[in-house]
């Protein structure tokens, strides 16, 4: 039985959906385990009303966030996998039954660049990024909407042969720069070298990492380190309140490349938005996030 148009059409949409209404488990810990470590009362008031609103979210299926963003998909294809039907389309049909069903209704967020004009629908919308994973018999589909907190502040700079300093130095001029606008505690994405295009599909995957989940090289674990401890020296805190919690984890992954080297920064909120589910062969699906 192969994965199906239908089987992608659904579960895309209830990805979405998912992610509107729960803050991933691992993203609601990480807050919690910053309550001890924060000195700042402010700050301490700020992160108790967060998981406050992560916990009425979830038990009363309501959204987190009005800012809905728009549908961003990450889509990993086993190359035993077996696939039917238009499986790119199902995305675009899964995102149009869900605006067409979804209570509350999504806010027209989808904005064309040229003309301003907002929507539901558009060119290369919904955003699908693929990948290909060697000798699985499943598609692993990952949802993590984008909106302005988590997309706006996103920056690239392309450095040539430079050494740690200058990229650490540059990731937390970005953070700075964005100060409390993406709406902190964030989670942040830093993709280095390969391409240009590389450069800022690996910070963006790189958000997707569980939180507390080192890189699994010393060095670039040990540079996570070095910028999350940087990151929350910048006082900014939860939502702008002040305090020791700006960042809840710094994810940073790399790539070979040439002399020049792009360094790519980018954001999750504090919502972090992330569903995951892995379509199999057999006709199961199971959702893993």
């Amino acid at each position: 039985m192969p994965v199906t148009y239908d089987t992608v059409r659904r579960v895309s949409a209830q990805l979405y959906d998912r992610a509107l209404r729960k803050v991933p488990d691992d993203t609601q810990q990480a807050l919690q385990h910053a309550l001890p470590a924060e000195t700042d009362a402010t700050a301490r008031a700020t992160l108790r009303i967060l998981l406050q609103s992560a916990d009425q979210a979830e038990r009363q299926q309501r959204f987190v966030c009005s800012d809905a963003g728009v549908p961003v998909y990450f889509v990993r294809v086993g190359t035993a996998a077996r696939l039917e039907g238009a499986i790119s389309r199902a995305f675009t049909d899964g995102f149009a039954d869900l605006v067409a069903g979804i209570q509350p209704p999504l806010l027209a967020h989808v904005t064309n660049p040229l003309t301003l004009e907002r929507g539901h629908a558009g060119r290369h919308m919904p955003l699908v990024s693929w990948n290909i994973e060697d000798d699985a018999d499943w598609v692993e589909i990952t949802c993590s909407p984008k909106a302005l907190g988590s997309g706006r502040w996103a920056a690239l700079e392309i450095f040539s042969f430079p050494n740690l300093d200058v990229i650490e130095r540059y990731v937390l001029d970005v953070v700075a720069k964005a100060g409390s606008q993406p709406c902190p505690p964030v989670v942040v994405g830093v993709g280095i070298g390969g391409s240009f295009d590389h450069a800022a599909a690996l910070a963006k995957r790189a958000t997707l990492r569980p939180v507390g989940q080192a890189h699994d090289e010393p060095m670039v674990a040990a540079m996570e380190e070095r910028l999350l401890a940087g990151i929350n020296r910048l006082g900014f805190g939860p939502m702008g309140t002040g305090g020791d919690t700006t960042a809840m984890a710094v994810h940073v992954d790399y790539s070979a490349g040439h002399g020049f080297t792009p360094v790519a920064v980018c954001f999750n909120c504090w919502i972090n938005r992330r569903t995951r589910a892995r379509l199999y062969n057999d006709g199961r699906v199971d959702f893993l996030e």
